[in-house]
């Protein structure tokens, strides 16, 4: 097998907010509006919902200042890296980084699109086992993966 040449992120990675919310209504939508408060925007979403409680993934506009608004709010929360490709043919590109991936032997434990890019592109944020493998992985095969300075609008 090949071996993948790596290249570091050229930016800091696009960080991801995990928080669980209260199943009830309204949660979610006391969330968005605590963070447009604080002049941050949600650029991605992803929710898993159970019976009790939901699991809120969200990608923001100025996560440093999330982080402050959680902090101070005392709500609980974990970050991860994510993988964020941008693509104009997503029809073409989404199954280009899918079998990127999959030669390169890594998994993806989740993936979900993110708001619509005001430059027209379909971004797609993944989560993989190894966030600056992935990183390399995608770039290496002329992908267009953003840093977290490029998503910020």
């Amino acid at each position: 097998m090949e071996e993948t040449s790596t290249t570091k992120p050229s930016g800091p990675a696009i960080r991801q907010f995990s928080i669980m919310l209260h199943n009830r209504a309204g949660a979610m939508e006391a969330l968005i509006k605590l963070l447009h408060q604080a002049g941050i925007e949600l650029l991605g979403l992803s929710l898993q919902d159970s019976r009790d409680a939901t699991v809120a993934r969200i990608v923001v506009s100025d996560p440093d200042g999330a982080e402050h608004v959680f902090i101070e709010k005392g709500i609980p929360h974990t970050t991860c890296a994510l993988v964020v490709v941008a693509m104009r043919d997503p029809g073409r590109e989404l199954p280009e980084c899918l079998r990127h991936l999959r030669l390169a032997e890594t998994n993806i434990d989740f993936c979900y699109a993110l708001l619509p890019h005001p430059e027209g592109r379909t971004l797609v944020a993944f989560h993989v086992e190894d966030h600056e493998f992935g990183h390399s992985v995608l770039h290496n095969a002329g992908l267009k993966v953003l840093n977290e300075d490029e998503l910020s609008r």
